[in-house]
């Protein structure tokens, strides 16, 4: 079995990636655990978001039409919560985080989840992950 991912996107949501990379430049997603965002996945053009040493980045991903991978970080706290869990960022109708960049779309970005299978664990498990210290 070849390494699974920790992160895809849905059809939906890489055609409002698209869209968002059109307008705005290179993409980067942050996911926490904090309270004013509490835990949607929040869209930034690269970079805008400082990731340090409590933020992991968790998989840099290859959108169909869009040049540079948009990298998708957490932070540590909540991947402790999370790890054993694979994410899909899909896109719904209504208004999210007003920080994210999809809120002026009339759309809001949202994680669904499941966990990793036995096999796919045990390929994850003591894999290495990435941290935002420059």
């Amino acid at each position: 079995m070849e390494n699974p991912s920790r992160v895809d996107f849905t059809e939906g949501a890489a055609v409002l990636l698209r869209i968002l990379r059109g307008a705005h430049g290179p993409l980067m997603f942050h996911q926490s655990g904090g309270c004013c965002d509490g835990s949607s996945p929040m869209c930034y053009l690269a970079g805008e978001f400082k990731t340090g040493g409590q933020d992991l980045l968790l998989q840099s991903l290859i959108v169909p039409g869009i040049a540079e991978p948009i990298d998708f970080w957490m932070s540590a706290s909540q991947f402790e919560y999370w790890k054993h869990t694979h994410l899909t960022v899909d896109v719904v109708d209504g208004r999210g985080g007003g920080f994210s960049l999809e809120a002026p779309e009339g759309k809001r970005f949202l994680i669904r989840s499941r966990l990793y299978s036995d096999a796919e664990w045990a390929i994850l498990a003591d894999a290495p992950v990435v941290t935002g210290v420059s």
